[in-house]
């Protein structure tokens, strides 16, 4: 940023509802706070949390904790605040920098707004020092901190920019929301080229036209999103338009990826170029893709995930601890290479847990929980998690941490969380004991104080006992069989 705004202070930075940026202009905005945080004694490897929505206040932020060595730290804006209260109180920032229009019920809370000054500070270099922190769905019950360093959080920037050519003509718009790392490969990338961000409030994306507006009265060359919002823009009559814009560039990620969604994409605008990407958090942002061509869509099945991206390595381990490698061959992905994550903060004993150095000698490897095989062409295809983390519309969704927060609850005394097939995708069914009498209305709205809206089961349902099978497990199927349900069918093939 620093030397596109030396080069050419006055070309278009960042837009939202409430200002333009030059790269000039967001230097300048990116070095008030970098000395306000300054003068508020925050400096290297302190947390910053940013309860901000969707804006330029925000990438000022996060470039201002850049610029100072702090961590920044996002929080979901819409989040239930007993939620944000655990995640601020885990990682214990020196400020919590929040918008006006949100509650400031943090002692350390500020507008951002307040936090300026005018000394200049001399940004901090050192690559290997912490960049951010994104809070996850974890199987403890309670989200947990992934520390991702400046020097996987580069790698992961330039990688992208280099593979499919983003520069200073790129005009892209920001969809994904901010607290979710995929929303960087959208606004990270772009500022790292020279290119330009409009960052509309997330509010109006819910409307799918307001979204084909956009692209076209911005002239956005480059969007992306989940698959499932793309299903919400699919069937919107004005989707031809797309058509007659510059957009031409649209990176997909955080969950599978149909087929027949790209299809019916190409068919309205067929001057698309469509990657699937992935990455679990713990590997910054995405660590592989794959450009989805037409041959790959009529060849039918799943769209791989692609390969590794420079610096990064793909192991496949059966069950036994073995490293596997041959075609179509199912195992686990343990992940190498630059991009991984620092470790989980204040947690260094679920570290070791996923960071392993006992696979390959001499390298250290996550261990993702993803089941994938590799194809002819060296593409790895995701097949279905090794253990109970789902994802559904782009967000992780740990069904321990869900049973275990629905068990809290007042009058509780079990519960547990399944998924099944439903129209719609993937579903996640709920099965309550209660003590007394307690509706599912009742528990959903008291679930609704403790877990984002995306976290929320489909269904709820209230039961007498959880069955168990012989091997004293919860018996998911009976308890799908007795409510109507059908088991999820996650085939990698279809």
């Amino acid at each position: 940023m620093l030397a596109h705004a030396a080069a050419e202070p006055g070309h278009p930075g960042a837009k939202d509802e409430q200002r333009d940026l030059t790269y000039g202009e967001l230097r300048e905005a990116a070095a008030a706070v970098a000395a306000g945080l300054t003068a508020r004694g925050v400096g290297p490897g302190d947390r910053v949390a940013l309860q901000l929505p969707n804006s330029g206040d925000f990438l000022v932020s996060a470039l201002a904790c850049l610029w100072v060595g702090a961590i920044f730290v996002p929080l979901a804006a819409t989040d239930p605040p007993v939620r944000v209260a655990a995640v601020v109180d885990e990682c214990d920032p020196a400020l919590v920098l929040a918008s006006p229009t949100i509650e400031h019920w943090h002692p350390r809370a500020v507008d951002v707004a307040e936090v300026t000054g005018s000394a200049m500070v001399a940004p901090i270099a050192p690559a290997d020092r912490p960049a951010y922190a994104i809070y996850t769905s974890g199987t403890t019950g309670t989200p947990k901190g992934v520390v991702i360093g400046r020097r996987a959080f580069a790698t992961a920037v330039w990688s992208w920019n280099d593979m499919v050519g983003l520069d200073r003509d790129t005009r892209a718009l920001c969809v994904s929301p901010f607290h979710f790392d995929g929303s960087f490969a959208t606004l990270f990338p772009p500022v790292a080229a020279g290119g330009s961000l409009v960052i509309p409030p997330r509010e109006s994306l819910l409307f799918p036209r307001y979204f084909l507006r956009a692209v076209a009265r911005e002239r956005i060359t480059l969007t992306g999103c989940s698959p499932s919002y793309l299903r919400l823009v699919l069937p919107t009559p004005q989707l031809g338009s797309l058509a007659d814009t510059e957009l031409r560039i649209l990176p997909l990620g955080g969950e599978a990826c149909p087929a027949s969604d790209v299809a019916r994409l190409w068919d309205a605008a067929p001057q698309l170029r469509v990657f699937n990407r992935y990455g679990p958090t713990e590997t910054t942002i995405a660590v592989s893709h794959f450009e989805i061509t037409r041959e790959s869509v009529a060849r039918g099945g799943a769209i791989p995930i692609g390969k590794p991206h420079p610096g990064s390595t793909f192991h496949l381990v059966d069950g036994q601890g073995q490293v596997i490698d041959g075609p179509g061959q199912i195992g686990e992905l343990y992940i190498g290479g630059a991009q991984l994550m620092s470790g989980y903060w204040g947690a260094p004993a679920l570290t070791a847990q996923v960071l392993r150095n006992d696979i390959i000698p001499g390298q250290t490897l996550y261990r993702t929980g993803d089941l994938v095989r590799r194809d002819e062409d060296g593409n790895y295809v995701y097949v279905d998690r090794a253990d109970r983390v789902v994802k559904r519309n782009a967000v992780r969704i740990s069904l321990v941490e869900l049973g275990q927060v629905l068990s809290a609850l007042p009058g509780v005394t079990a519960a547990t969380c399944v998924t099944f097939d439903n129209d719609a995708g993937l579903g996640i069914a709920a099965f309550v004991v209660a003590a007394g009498d307690c509706s599912p209305e009742q528990l959903r709205r008291a679930a609704a104080d403790r877990l984002p809206a995306t976290m929320l089961p489909d269904t709820i349902r209230v039961v007498d006992a959880l069955p168990m099978t012989s091997s004293n497990k919860v018996d998911e199927r009976k308890l799908l069989a007795n409510a109507g349900l059908q088991p999820s069918r996650r085939n990698p093939e279809q």
